[in-house]
């Protein structure tokens, strides 16, 4: 099946009838087309946001351009900076994990118009809720990327402190990170802050019960929470359509908000979306979902495989919509950047990449009982009888000597 073979699964262009930015208009802020039309009646497709055509032709949208009015040809040159470190730091990653320096990788190759955008239009007071994916969001919230690899090397149980970026630890279980964040947004109300909470989420964790949970209590107490989902189209091996009979977006309707559907490869829309809702947030109006429909061009992680379960005909289709190349196509047609920009830009990406192989390859290997530290503040009961089994299990082997030849206890 292809990615056009659903309606549910296609984003939308523009209508037929709009017009084009010329492809020498010298303003980040121009704009001359029609915004794309509203779903009119079954079977037709859902509206989708978008300010960028995978061309990268600026489009006019009434509703949102008002959100990246001030955003300069030097705003746009750092979005698509951001995306291009964050690519090459994730293929970094992925080749990391194959030469067996990392036990695991979700890789978010084909994501980062999503992350990016979205991450760029927070404030530094807001408070973020992460996924296991979100590389391109810690970028923009300031952690280091080389943070995010110690637990996937089995090195630390994080790797960075949450309250210095307002970035959360990496959440594995899937959608509890949505009910954490409403707790927290719920907090963030009582305390008469200004500031907003965004949780990260995917399209299979919509059809977990805490997702639901957390809808219906950030429904309930108006919490500041924008829960951004990034339909990637495949929840492991499972396609959208076979886990809802509507298209994501659409079912804050039921639980009292809105929701929006966004062009997920589209850096601008998502930037100015992620800015409405959040603004919406900030100013007492609730929650909202924003749905960023892109599609993961990589493994679900790096035990995965693809290709058994979908065909290259999709990722050959949404590789035409890669959300680098569109903003680039942007910047070139604007005169908003030059070709030494990009080559500049290139080298900072290999000098990251380098970087990440060395602080990955020099990261020391923890002290066995380290396991136990960091689980509970004040300590636990269980804990400390798992440390001691674990510390007599250890010294059972100390007065053990080895044999030098088959590396067995000497008899």
């Amino acid at each position: 099946m292809t990615v056009e073979s659903t309606a549910a699964r296609t984003p939308r262009r523009a209508g037929s009838g709009a017009k084009r930015t010329s492809a020498g208009a010298k303003s980040a802020g121009t704009k001359k087309s029609a915004s794309a039309k509203k779903a009119t009646g079954p079977g037709t497709q859902p509206e989708l946001v978008q300010l960028l055509t995978p061309e990268g032709e600026r489009v006019e949208n009434p509703a949102y351009d008002k959100y990246v009015a001030d955003v300069t040809p030097e705003d746009l040159r750092a979005l698509y900076r951001d995306m291009v470190m964050t690519r090459r730091f994730d293929a970094e990653a992925v080749t990391l994990q194959r030469q067996g320096e990392l036990g695991l990788w979700p890789s978010l190759l084909g994501q980062e118009a999503a992350q990016v955008g979205s991450g760029r239009a927070t404030r530094d007071d807001d408070y973020v809720f992460p996924t296991y994916r979100e590389h391109g969001v810690a970028w923009c919230r300031g952690v280091d990327p080389t943070l995010l690899l110690g637990m996937f090397r089995g090195v630390n149980h994080g790797g960075w402190d949450p309250n210095s970026n307002n970035f959360h630890l990496y959440t594995i279980v899937i959608g509890s990170q949505t009910l954490h964040a409403t707790g927290y947004a719920m907090g963030v109300a009582k305390d008469d802050a200004d500031s907003a909470v965004v949780a990260y989420l995917g399209d299979g964790a919509t059809s977990q019960g805490d997702v639901a949970e957390a809808f219906t209590f950030a429904a309930v107490y108006n919490a500041p929470v924008v829960f951004f989902c990034q339909n990637n189209q495949w929840a492991i091996s499972e396609p959208t359509e076979k886990q809802s009979r509507v298209p994501l977006y659409q079912r804050a309707q039921g639980y009292g908000f809105p929701g929006v559907r966004v062009d997920g490869n589209d850096v601008l829309a998502c930037l100015a979306v992620s800015k409405w809702a959040l603004e919406r947030a900030r100013t007492g109006e609730g929650p909202s979902l924003v749905e960023a429909f892109t599609y993961r061009m990589g493994a679900h992680t790096t035990s995965d495989d693809p290709t058994r379960y979908r065909r290259d005909e999709e990722r050959e289709a949404w590789e035409a919509k890669d959300p680098i190349k569109r903003l680039r196509a942007y910047l070139e047609a604007g005169g908003h950047a030059d070709e030494a920009f990009f080559a500049e830009l290139d080298a900072e990406s290999e000098t990251l990449g380098k970087r990440v192989r060395d602080v990955v390859r020099s990261m020391p290997d923890p002290e066995p009982m380290s396991i136990f530290e960091n689980i509970y503040a004040d300590g636990h009961a269980l804990v400390d009888e798992e440390r001691a089994d674990f510390a007599a299990y250890q010294a059972s082997f100390a007065d053990a000597p080895a044999d030098a030849v088959t590396g067995g206890e000497v008899k």
